[in-house]
């Protein structure tokens, strides 16, 4: 037989390697009494395929785990996907557009919508799992999970109710990430900030019972001054200490609105006086809990202007506020908005002046537009308690960092973590399991039976519940990835056997565990 004058790769390999697979030569086996060897893959995204920040972290774990193989370990790499709640609803949603026939998830209504999402992982979810193996990579195949398959699902639900009647998941109205064109909350790392050329516009706000007198301040978001509540002095500049316990009147609206002394001004900045708009802002957010103050929202979940919370508080002022113009920009984009508001304010002679301003504009990375600080309720957990062990394990040096330094980013991540936004408003993921009363009363269970027996125990009769219609973020149950693989909540041998890990290899460019 002749040989071939080159080497044909693909002709060659895929057959060794599935020579491989099928003899079960990357296979962990629990009954030996080998010392074993950890290593859990970073879930990549169902929807994903390899890219350079793959490559490295896999070669790296791939390298680890054949070494300790052939030392003798019993070595796992534990193999599986994430199933990428927005990324994964999007390319379905994008499917259904480019299928003509108008139709989109609404029409297809949630359940035929995440049966159609199971269909197309079965047809395309496979594409980073192939490059795996097509790369040589020595995974334990047999043992591939999915975050959304039957185990991992029961553990999500274990840990939510868990952590649900410690008190350490809650549900509250607070500022949230917001992607207008996504229409769901998403998280820090999902926001890309942008530098944006733009303009300051410096704004005269009427200080009440004075006539002719103003108070100046400065902003790059004229649309959200309609929900304005209060405006933020330094008390310590001079400028304006005398006007801090007095009144303005905010333009347009007709609002009347304190002056108040709080260190979130920056004499440097500015006029050294912000407008606080505490449902529209992360920083005012903090000030309207301080200083209790309202909190309207005045844009809604697709970025436009809403006046059904500043009603009350509309008023006709001559050279001040025009209900007729305010009404006029209800229903209106947010741009189309500002673009209108600075028009009116220069036609009141209530614009100062104007300045060339950059900076930067916070961006969804997949909805590609500025997304909004948005008061909604939302499922959030008390992240600051979860990450104490955490903590304690690397001061403890229980968890090592190589290399080292990166205790120093992990540290600071850490010990200043805020509560962490949980819920999505997504039909891909794991459904949030709380169901709700006729009253509003909330009861979360394992299962909707469990629930409807606490509703029975409550109301002393049945009563119809309704199940949340929210997703949990898809970070929840890839946080979990470690044990939940390994059969918990159940006390299998492989959990007692494998877990915890004894290396996590990750880079900053591949998609999986959050860190």
């Amino acid at each position: 037989m002749m040989l071939d004058k080159t080497y044909s790769p693909d002709e060659i390999e895929p057959r060794l390697y599935q020579g491989w697979e099928q003899s079960s030569a990357f296979a962990c086996d629990p009954e030996s009494k080998a010392t074993p060897f950890t290593i859990m893959i970073p879930p990549p995204n169902v929807t994903g395929s390899l890219h350079m920040g793959h490559a490295l972290t896999f070669t790296v774990q791939d390298v680890l785990i054949r070494w300790r193989r052939m030392q003798g370990r019993d070595a796992l790499w534990q193999p599986g996907t994430d199933h990428a709640g927005i990324a994964t609803q999007m390319v379905v949603e994008r499917l259904l557009a480019e299928g003509g026939g108008n139709q989109d998830r609404r029409s297809l209504g949630r359940e035929a919508f995440v049966e159609r999402v199971w269909q197309w992982k079965a047809e395309s979810g496979g594409t980073i799992t192939r490059q795996l193996r097509r790369l040589g990579a020595s995974l334990d195949w047999a043992r591939e999970r999915f975050t959304l398959d039957a185990g991992l699902s029961a553990a999500v639900r274990e840990v939510f109710v868990t952590l649900y009647r410690q008190g350490l998941i809650y549900r509250d109205r607070r500022l949230v990430n917001w992607d207008p064109m996504l229409k769901t909350a998403i998280s820090d790392l999902e926001v890309e900030n942008q530098e944006v050329r733009g303009s300051l516009w410096y704004f005269r706000y009427p200080i009440a019972e004075q006539p002719g007198h103003f108070i100046t301040i400065a902003t790059t978001r004229p649309e959200t001054m309609l929900g304005d509540t209060a405006i933020a002095v330094h008390p310590d500049d001079p400028r304006w200490r005398e006007l801090i316990g007095r009144h303005a009147i905010l333009p347009l609206v007709g609002r009347r609105i304190p002056i108040l002394a709080d260190e979130h001004s920056d004499p440097e900045k500015g006029s050294g006086a912000v407008k606080i708009t505490p449902a529209h802002d992360f920083n005012d957010f903090e000030v309207g809990q301080r200083h209790a103050l309202p909190m309207p929202s005045v844009l809604d979940q697709q970025a436009r202007v809403t006046l059904t919370e500043i009603e009350p508080a509309i008023a006709a002022i001559d050279g001040v506020a025009d209900p007729l113009f305010l009404r006029s920009l209800d229903g209106q984009d947010r741009l189309a908005a500002r673009k209108a508001i600075v028009a009116e304010l220069e036609r009141l002679g209530l614009i100062e002046k104007t300045e060339p301003h950059t900076y930067q504009v916070p961006y969804g990375d997949r909805g590609g537009v500025p997304i909004e600080p948005l008061l909604t309720t939302q499922w959030f957990c008390r992240a600051d308690v979860l990450a104490r062990p955490a903590i304690e394990a690397v001061e403890q040096g229980r968890t090592q960092f190589v290399p080292k330094q990166w205790e120093n980013t992990f540290f600071a991540w850490m010990r200043n973590i805020q509560p962490w936004c949980i819920s999505r408003q997504l039909w891909w993921g794991h459904r949030i399991p709380a169901w709700y009363g006729p009253d509003g009363r909330v009861f979360v269970a394992h299962t909707e039976a469990d629930a409807a027996a606490e509703a029975r125990a409550a109301y002393g009769h049945d009563e119809t519940l309704v199940q949340d219609e929210d997703v949990l973020d898809t970070w929840f149950s890839s946080g979990l990835w470690p044990f939940s693989t390994l059969g918990w909540p159940e006390r299998t041998k492989e959990l007692a056997r494998y877990y915890p890990g004894d290396v996590l290899v990750s880079t900053s460019s591949s998609s999986g565990l959050p860190g």
